[in-house]
């Protein structure tokens, strides 16, 4: 049910623009105080943001369809595991001794209790409740007291495996049905195999997972809401918006971009005068920023609790000498510090108010698009 897909089995080919062009792009944005432009005003129910038979929905779309679960990074060796709930289900996704990853329902099958926590390695994972003893591949291995199971198989009672494949440094699951070869064979190549992952991290917030998807997919709010932090150093409304099928990326300009006036077209790069902000649908998203990378989770709880998976890996730039993990900590900490928190204040906010008669809809315009982009998809999907 896994498969590796490599640069030899075709990923698909990059979509979006090239760093030099989306720096010409920005310089006539900068130049003529414009910025990327939708064509749609949408209006999204507030009920969508509290209503449990939408959430369960929602639940039941992150389950059949493929979802980033972590970086490759975090699976580096044989044995190594995560385990983590997702879309309400508790799993456990492994690299096994031939270095294919695989995914199973973390739940013995004796009686239901959970084989592994957290991350770590090992070489098998035993229940902690009665020792029942299962393989890196899932295999039911050992079984205390055999005598008091006379008919059970073995052979039947391995973990339940869903369906898992790897490409472009991330590890997708979709636990109802098998990710196809021509899903797989989109997948992009997000994450470079030389990005080391230095640190994880879980928050939660009292907000709907797509209040705070949203906050990540526009720049229209950094003057109002980020003036004392993000907005002196980048730009108001302005940003290069890119939509690939249900996916987007938007990118923020720093103005320090400026300096690349006088470099060479050619030798122009996003890195380190931009965050780059991958929407990855439904709820996942890779933001890379000056020193560092994220790649971020939304896990819906309730309708109005989320909680925030967040994988944090190291810049590589080319030619460049490499990023020590004190300047990436320093870039997390700014970015924690400032930004994120005041992001998730707001959305926080405005899960008080989508339950109150102030509104009947949400309404996203044209500097959205992006946001505009994931709801009519999502909408599409759950149409189906």
């Amino acid at each position: 049910m896994s498969e590796t897909i490599s640069d030899a089995d075709g990923t698909a080919k990059w979509p979006f623009l090239s760093d030099q062009d989306a720096i010409e792009q920005i310089f006539a944005h900068i130049d003529n105080g414009t910025t990327d432009l939708g064509d749609t005003i949408w209006n999204e129910p507030v009920d969508h943001y509290f209503s449990q038979d939408r959430f369960d929905a929602e639940i039941a779309l992150l389950r059949r369809v493929p979802v980033p679960f972590c970086p490759s990074a975090a699976l580096t060796e044989p044995g190594s595991f995560v385990a983590r709930t997702a879309a309400g289900t508790p799993l456990l996704v492994v690299r096994g001794k031939d270095k294919t990853v695989r995914a199973f329902i973390n739940a013995c099958r004796h009686r239901g209790m959970q084989v592994a926590t957290g991350t770590g390695c090992a070489n098998s994972f035993s229940c902690p409740y009665h020792a029942w003893t299962y393989n890196l591949e899932g295999a039911l291995r050992a079984l205390p007291g055999r005598e008091g199971f006379a008919d059970l198989d073995p052979a039947q009672h391995g973990l339940v495996e869903v369906s898992a494949a790897e490409a472009g440094g991330l590890i997708y699951v979709c636990q109802e049905g098998d990710i196809d070869h021509d899903t797989r064979a989109s997948f992009l190549d997000y994450l470079s195999p030389q990005q080391e992952m230095f640190e994880r991290d879980e928050l939660e917030d009292e907000a709907n997972w797509k209040i705070l998807n949203e906050t990540l997919q526009e720049g229209y709010h950094i003057k109002a809401l980020h003036r004392e932090t993000f907005f002196p150093y980048g730009f108001d409304n302005m940003n290069v918006v890119e939509l690939h099928g249900a996916n987007s990326r938007v990118i923020f300009p720093f103005q320090r971009i400026e300096k690349l006036r006088d470099v060479p077209a050619d030798q122009r790069q996003l890195g380190g005068v931009t965050t780059v902000l991958h929407h990855l649908f439904p709820n996942a998203s890779i933001s890379v920023l000056s020193k560092h990378t994220n790649l971020v989770i939304l896990e819906p709880l309730t309708p109005s609790r989320s909680r925030w998976v967040i994988y944090r890996l190291l810049n590589n730039p080319v030619g460049e000498e490499p990023i020590t993990l004190e300047e990436a900590q320093r870039d997390v900490a700014f970015v924690n510090d400032f930004g994120q928190d005041e992001d998730r204040e707001a959305a926080r906010a405005i899960q008080e108010t989508v339950t109150t008669r102030a509104n009947t809809h949400l309404t996203f315009g044209y500097y959205e698009s992006a946001i505009v982009n994931f709801h009519r998809h999502l909408a599409l999907q759950l149409d189906k």
